[in-house]
Protein backbone atom coordinates (compact mmCIF):
# COMPACT_ATOMS: atom_id res chain seq x y z
CA UNK A 1 0.00 0.00 0.00
CA UNK A 2 1.33 3.43 -0.93
CA UNK A 3 2.03 5.93 1.83
CA UNK A 4 1.48 9.68 1.95
CA UNK A 5 4.37 11.88 3.05
CA UNK A 6 3.59 15.44 4.11
CA UNK A 7 6.40 17.96 4.39
CA UNK A 8 6.16 20.09 7.52
CA UNK A 9 7.98 23.17 8.77
CA UNK A 10 7.93 22.16 12.42
CA UNK A 11 6.27 20.29 15.24
CA UNK A 12 2.88 22.02 15.06
CA UNK A 13 2.44 21.20 11.37
CA UNK A 14 3.75 17.68 11.97
CA UNK A 15 0.98 17.02 14.47
CA UNK A 16 -1.61 18.39 12.04
CA UNK A 17 -0.27 16.14 9.30
CA UNK A 18 -0.29 12.88 11.24
CA UNK A 19 -3.67 13.60 12.83
CA UNK A 20 -4.92 13.97 9.26
CA UNK A 21 -3.58 10.54 8.37
CA UNK A 22 -0.12 11.24 6.91
CA UNK A 23 2.08 8.16 7.08
CA UNK A 24 5.40 10.06 7.12
CA UNK A 25 6.23 13.49 8.55
CA UNK A 26 8.93 15.12 6.44
CA UNK A 27 10.82 17.95 8.13
CA UNK A 28 11.86 20.68 5.71
CA UNK A 29 12.18 24.41 5.19
CA UNK A 30 10.16 24.96 1.99
CA UNK A 31 12.30 27.67 0.41
CA UNK A 32 13.84 25.22 -2.06
CA UNK A 33 13.17 21.85 -3.67
CA UNK A 34 14.03 19.69 -0.66
CA UNK A 35 14.45 22.43 1.92
CA UNK A 36 17.13 21.58 4.48
CA UNK A 37 16.03 22.04 8.12
CA UNK A 38 18.00 22.52 11.32
CA UNK A 39 18.75 19.32 13.31
CA UNK A 40 17.03 20.73 16.41
CA UNK A 41 13.85 21.18 14.36
CA UNK A 42 13.99 17.50 13.38
CA UNK A 43 14.34 16.57 17.05
CA UNK A 44 11.47 18.87 18.01
CA UNK A 45 9.19 17.12 15.50
CA UNK A 46 10.22 13.70 16.79
CA UNK A 47 9.62 14.76 20.41
CA UNK A 48 6.21 16.27 19.62
CA UNK A 49 4.98 13.18 17.80
CA UNK A 50 6.27 10.86 20.51
CA UNK A 51 4.56 12.86 23.27
CA UNK A 52 1.25 12.80 21.41
CA UNK A 53 1.04 9.06 20.75
CA UNK A 54 2.66 8.94 17.31
CA UNK A 55 5.91 7.13 18.11
CA UNK A 56 5.41 4.76 15.18
CA UNK A 57 5.18 7.56 12.61
CA UNK A 58 8.55 7.80 10.81
CA UNK A 59 10.33 11.09 10.29
CA UNK A 60 12.07 11.96 7.03
CA UNK A 61 14.29 14.87 6.11
CA UNK A 62 17.07 15.82 3.69
CA UNK A 63 20.60 17.20 3.40
CA UNK A 64 19.92 19.56 0.50
CA UNK A 65 19.52 19.40 -3.27
CA UNK A 66 23.23 19.62 -4.16
CA UNK A 67 26.23 17.95 -2.58
CA UNK A 68 29.38 20.03 -3.01
CA UNK A 69 31.86 18.35 -0.65
CA UNK A 70 31.74 14.60 -0.02
CA UNK A 71 32.89 14.76 3.60
CA UNK A 72 30.40 17.54 4.43
CA UNK A 73 27.57 15.57 2.83
CA UNK A 74 28.46 12.49 4.86
CA UNK A 75 28.56 14.54 8.05
CA UNK A 76 25.19 16.09 7.21
CA UNK A 77 23.58 12.71 6.51
CA UNK A 78 24.90 11.32 9.77
CA UNK A 79 23.76 14.44 11.61
CA UNK A 80 20.14 14.30 10.48
CA UNK A 81 20.00 10.58 11.27
CA UNK A 82 21.27 11.36 14.77
CA UNK A 83 18.69 14.14 15.11
CA UNK A 84 15.90 11.61 14.63
CA UNK A 85 15.31 11.14 10.90
CA UNK A 86 14.31 7.58 10.02
CA UNK A 87 14.54 8.35 6.30
CA UNK A 88 17.36 10.49 4.87
CA UNK A 89 16.98 12.08 1.42
CA UNK A 90 20.11 13.06 -0.49
CA UNK A 91 19.82 15.57 -3.33
CA UNK A 92 21.95 14.56 -6.33
CA UNK A 93 21.27 17.60 -8.55
CA UNK A 94 24.11 18.25 -10.98
CA UNK A 95 25.75 14.82 -10.72
CA UNK A 96 26.21 12.41 -13.59
CA UNK A 97 25.82 8.66 -13.11
CA UNK A 98 29.40 7.91 -12.10
CA UNK A 99 29.47 10.84 -9.66
CA UNK A 100 26.16 9.71 -8.15
CA UNK A 101 27.52 6.19 -7.64
CA UNK A 102 30.73 7.42 -6.04
CA UNK A 103 29.03 9.83 -3.64
CA UNK A 104 26.06 7.53 -3.03
CA UNK A 105 28.29 4.71 -1.87
CA UNK A 106 29.94 6.98 0.70
CA UNK A 107 26.65 8.37 1.97
CA UNK A 108 24.93 5.00 2.30
CA UNK A 109 27.93 3.45 4.07
CA UNK A 110 28.15 6.38 6.48
CA UNK A 111 24.51 6.33 7.56
CA UNK A 112 24.21 2.55 7.72
CA UNK A 113 27.42 2.14 9.74
CA UNK A 114 26.06 4.09 12.70
CA UNK A 115 22.33 3.65 12.06
CA UNK A 116 21.69 0.33 10.27
CA UNK A 117 17.91 0.72 10.46
CA UNK A 118 17.80 4.19 8.92
CA UNK A 119 16.78 4.33 5.26
CA UNK A 120 18.53 6.34 2.56
CA UNK A 121 16.95 7.78 -0.60
CA UNK A 122 18.80 9.76 -3.28
CA UNK A 123 16.67 12.52 -4.83
CA UNK A 124 16.99 13.16 -8.57
CA UNK A 125 15.36 15.77 -10.76
CA UNK A 126 13.58 15.80 -14.16
CA UNK A 127 14.47 19.30 -15.38
CA UNK A 128 16.68 19.19 -18.48
CA UNK A 129 19.60 20.88 -16.70
CA UNK A 130 19.86 17.85 -14.43
CA UNK A 131 18.30 15.00 -16.39
CA UNK A 132 20.79 15.42 -19.25
CA UNK A 133 23.47 14.46 -16.72
CA UNK A 134 21.45 11.81 -14.89
CA UNK A 135 18.28 10.33 -16.39
CA UNK A 136 15.99 9.45 -13.44
CA UNK A 137 13.88 6.95 -15.37
CA UNK A 138 16.66 5.15 -17.19
CA UNK A 139 19.54 5.34 -14.72
CA UNK A 140 17.69 5.58 -11.40
CA UNK A 141 16.93 1.86 -10.89
CA UNK A 142 20.51 0.98 -11.82
CA UNK A 143 21.89 3.51 -9.33
CA UNK A 144 19.93 2.30 -6.32
CA UNK A 145 20.92 -1.28 -6.98
CA UNK A 146 24.60 -0.37 -7.30
CA UNK A 147 24.86 1.75 -4.14
CA UNK A 148 22.42 -0.47 -2.21
CA UNK A 149 20.26 2.33 -0.86
CA UNK A 150 16.59 1.82 -0.02
CA UNK A 151 14.94 3.54 -2.96
CA UNK A 152 14.86 6.62 -5.15
CA UNK A 153 12.92 9.89 -5.07
CA UNK A 154 12.07 11.88 -8.18
CA UNK A 155 11.26 15.48 -7.31
CA UNK A 156 11.12 18.73 -9.26
CA UNK A 157 13.92 21.20 -8.57
CA UNK A 158 12.07 24.39 -9.47
CA UNK A 159 8.94 24.99 -7.40
CA UNK A 160 8.12 28.49 -8.63
CA UNK A 161 7.61 28.05 -12.39
CA UNK A 162 4.16 26.46 -12.38
CA UNK A 163 5.36 23.01 -13.48
CA UNK A 164 5.00 19.76 -11.58
CA UNK A 165 6.04 16.14 -11.92
CA UNK A 166 3.38 15.33 -14.51
CA UNK A 167 4.62 18.11 -16.76
CA UNK A 168 7.80 16.07 -17.20
CA UNK A 169 6.59 12.46 -17.17
CA UNK A 170 3.45 10.59 -18.14
CA UNK A 171 1.67 8.17 -15.83
CA UNK A 172 2.81 5.35 -18.10
CA UNK A 173 6.45 6.39 -17.76
CA UNK A 174 6.16 6.66 -13.99
CA UNK A 175 4.52 3.26 -13.74
CA UNK A 176 7.45 1.71 -15.59
CA UNK A 177 9.86 3.57 -13.28
CA UNK A 178 8.06 2.15 -10.23
CA UNK A 179 8.06 -1.36 -11.68
CA UNK A 180 11.77 -1.14 -12.54
CA UNK A 181 12.59 -0.19 -8.96
CA UNK A 182 10.41 -2.93 -7.54
CA UNK A 183 12.18 -5.47 -9.75
CA UNK A 184 15.44 -4.71 -7.94
CA UNK A 185 13.76 -4.70 -4.53
CA UNK A 186 13.77 -0.93 -4.00
CA UNK A 187 11.12 1.70 -3.21
CA UNK A 188 9.86 4.39 -5.58
CA UNK A 189 9.07 7.83 -4.17
CA UNK A 190 7.43 10.62 -6.21
CA UNK A 191 7.19 14.35 -5.55
CA UNK A 192 7.00 17.62 -7.42
CA UNK A 193 4.08 20.02 -6.89
CA UNK A 194 1.63 17.12 -6.89
CA UNK A 195 -1.99 18.17 -6.54
CA UNK A 196 -4.92 16.40 -4.89
CA UNK A 197 -6.45 15.85 -8.34
CA UNK A 198 -3.34 13.99 -9.52
CA UNK A 199 -3.08 11.63 -6.56
CA UNK A 200 -5.50 8.95 -7.74
CA UNK A 201 -3.64 8.40 -11.01
CA UNK A 202 -0.28 8.43 -9.24
CA UNK A 203 -1.40 5.85 -6.67
CA UNK A 204 -2.28 3.68 -9.66
CA UNK A 205 1.39 3.45 -10.62
CA UNK A 206 2.05 1.32 -7.54
CA UNK A 207 4.33 4.01 -6.04
CA UNK A 208 5.51 3.40 -2.48
CA UNK A 209 5.46 7.02 -1.26
CA UNK A 210 3.94 10.21 -2.65
CA UNK A 211 5.33 13.43 -1.18
CA UNK A 212 3.31 16.64 -0.90
CA UNK A 213 3.62 20.06 0.69
CA UNK A 214 1.52 22.65 -1.10
CA UNK A 215 -1.41 20.26 -1.55
CA UNK A 216 -1.60 19.85 2.24
CA UNK A 217 -1.51 23.58 2.98
CA UNK A 218 -4.24 26.09 3.60
CA UNK A 219 -4.62 28.14 0.43
CA UNK A 220 -3.99 31.71 1.47
CA UNK A 221 -3.04 34.39 -1.05
CA UNK A 222 0.66 34.59 -1.73
CA UNK A 223 1.75 31.89 0.72
CA UNK A 224 1.96 28.79 -1.50
CA UNK A 225 4.42 26.31 0.01
CA UNK A 226 4.73 28.63 3.01
CA UNK A 227 1.08 28.14 3.91
CA UNK A 228 0.10 26.07 6.95
CA UNK A 229 -0.46 22.32 6.82
CA UNK A 230 -3.95 21.54 8.08
CA UNK A 231 -5.36 18.27 9.41
CA UNK A 232 -8.62 18.59 7.45
CA UNK A 233 -6.79 19.05 4.15
CA UNK A 234 -4.51 16.07 4.80
CA UNK A 235 -7.59 13.96 5.56
CA UNK A 236 -8.92 14.74 2.09
CA UNK A 237 -5.62 13.74 0.50
CA UNK A 238 -5.57 10.38 2.27
CA UNK A 239 -9.04 9.62 0.93
CA UNK A 240 -7.69 9.56 -2.63
CA UNK A 241 -6.09 6.15 -2.10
Amino acid sequence: MGRLLVSVRGSIEALEAVKGGAHIADVEFPASALGTPYPLNIKAVRDKLDKNGFKKIPISTNIGEKQNVRSNSCQAALGVALAGADYVKLGFAGLDYDEAVSLGNSLVRTVKHWFPKRKVYPAVFPENKYSKLFDPLREGPKLVKEINCDGLLIDTFKKDIGKGLLDYYTIKELKKFVNDLHKVGKEAWLAGSITKEQLLALWGTGVDVICVRGAACERLKGEGRFGKVKKEIVEQLTKTK
